[in-house]
């Protein structure tokens, strides 16, 4: 049967913040949305996890393989690729809609940061000119990253081939590639992600990605570049309460 969205999280390790992504994400596209996980080797509850949401896959740890991968099973008529520490925001689906009936088949939510009570005034601020850097190079430039959850519709997907098998700026490499065959809009709406890529040092998090998408755009290899893409081993992610705005859902258990 077909849905109108499918939502596609690609992950490796999120027991600590996938189950309030996926509420939140049927909470913001409607509780008939499709769920596809695609797991990359976790050793953690992730997949258990998943399987109280919707369907589960697995395969290799590389993330334009794992969203390819839920592409091609999703039912849905507009595609929604979603980072596991990401969070849609209420009313998603209305703004993707409307983009979507104004011409723009593909598109993504403004970037946000989500707020800690115990982050820093300076660090908020540095996260507030992050948001602002973000969004305006997707606006001027029209280009994006998947923590800001990006959208087709199936027939744009499939006319730009979709995600490549890269570990690393799949993302990137995606929107130039829909670009080329449809119109793609910056949504008034914001995504919000998580702190933990730059808790462990602002500033050299921010030049390392500078210096590795600047690479990238000029030739380099993905695969080569991914290895200095890790995550942070000292951050330690704390567990994420469910929160109230996203209703908690009766479970469901993975399509056979």
């Amino acid at each position: 049967m077909t849905q109108e969205f499918s939502v596609i999280v690609p992950t490796l390790d999120e027991e600590a913040r996938l189950d309030e992504t996926l509420r939140r994400a049927k909470s913001a596209l409607g509780p008939e949305a499709e769920v596809i996980v695609v797991d990359g080797g976790s050793r953690d509850r992730t997949t258990e996890i998943a399987a109280a949401h919707g369907r589960v896959m697995s395969t290799r740890r590389n993330r334009g393989a794992q969203l390819a991968a839920g592409a091609r099973t999703a039912t849905g008529d507009i595609l929604v690729f979603v980072h596991a520490d990401t969070w849609l925001p209420e009313g998603g689906a209305t703004a993707i809609r409307a983009a979507v009936r104004a011409g723009a088949e593909a598109g993504c939510f403004r970037f946000a940061i989500q707020s800690q009570s115990r982050q820093t005034r300076a660090r908020r601020w540095r996260y507030r000119l992050l948001e602002w850097g973000v969004n305006w190079r997707t606006r001027r430039l029209r280009t994006a990253t998947g923590d800001q959850a990006l959208f087709a519709t199936r027939d744009a997907y499939e006319a730009c081939d979709g995600f490549g098998d890269l570990p690393l700026f799949e993302d990137v490499a995606f929107v130039r590639a829909v670009r080329r065959v449809t119109r793609f809009r910056l949504l008034p709406l914001a995504a919000s992600t998580s702190s933990r890529r730059w808790e462990a040092g602002f500033l050299r998090t921010v030049l390392k990605h500078w210096t590795l998408r600047a690479a990238f755009l000029a030739g380099a290899d993905p695969r080569r570049l991914s290895r200095y893409h890790e995550r942070p081993s000292e951050v330690t992610e704390p567990r994420v309460s469910p929160s109230r705005s996203a209703p908690r859902t009766s479970g469901s258990h993975p399509k056979r």
